[in-house]
């Protein structure tokens, strides 16, 4: 029978179950927020000054501040389908990806690009296989990770080296906005080709001089650019 307040049930059994979302909330305003209260109002009041730009899938599994370290006001984080970068056409439209590149290279000036992709990314094995009929947006979306494609039977190596090579499509496509190119080849910017290995916890990170991603316990440096073609080898050895 429902109540004054359009309500049905009584007593204790009718009540709602707890909402985890409110309670979230609620635990981040009380216990988390207090000890870097300060560190927010120096943010609020001197503004963000964040030195890279993360471009990162939207996988629930990629956390970038726990990734890199990071905290409030250091990153400035872009996150769709499979990290994908449009091409700077020089069209005016809803280009959300597009707009936050332009905003952090030119409003907030940042030093570092990182594109990062990873494995198991449900993007690129979406790039083998038909998308739903009603997924009109993401099917035009997945393109820009076309040309990563290979030419043979889907295994998880094919996808491994898919995933690897749409992340330095993206990073070619990041040098077509003038922006960036001037920034780079001025020597202001630098650009960084991520892989994660979720598996591993390891990130592969992409070195231009060998074509090759090489995981960081090898690797000399976190990224090198500009970027020239990709060459599809196999890892070195001990990779």
């Amino acid at each position: 029978m429902a109540d004054e307040h359009g309500q049905s049930g009584t007593g204790p059994e009718a009540t709602a179950p707890p909402d985890e979302l409110l309670q979230r909330l609620r635990r981040f305003h009380d216990d988390y927020f207090p000890g870097v209260a300060d560190q927010f109002q120096d943010l609020v009041r001197d503004g963000q000054h964040p030195t890279i730009l993360f471009i990162g899938c939207s996988d629930s599994r990629i956390v970038p501040y726990l990734l890199t370290g990071t905290g409030p006001g250091e990153l400035f984080i872009i996150r769709n389908v499979g990290a994908f970068v449009p091409p700077y056409d020089g069209s005016a439209g809803y280009h959300g990806t597009a707009a936050a590149i332009e905003f952090a290279v030119l409003n907030l000036k940042v030093a570092r690009i990182v594109v990062c992709g990873h494995t198991h990314c449900g993007g690129i094995r979406a790039l083998y296989e038909d998308p739903p009929a009603q997924a009109v947006n993401l099917k035009a979306w997945l393109e820009l990770g076309r040309e990563a494609v290979l030419p043979v039977q889907v295994t998880e190596e094919a996808l491994r080296r898919t995933e690897q090579r749409a992340i330095v499509l993206q990073l070619e496509r990041l040098m077509g906005y003038p922006m960036v190119r001037e920034r780079v080849e001025a020597g202001k910017l630098a650009l960084h080709g991520w892989h994660y290995v979720l598996e591993d916890g390891e990130v592969h990170v992409f070195d231009v001089k060998s074509g090759r991603f090489l995981p960081t316990a090898h690797a000399q440096h976190s990224g090198t650019g500009p970027y020239e073609p990709y060459v599809d080898q196999a890892p070195p050895a001990g990779a």
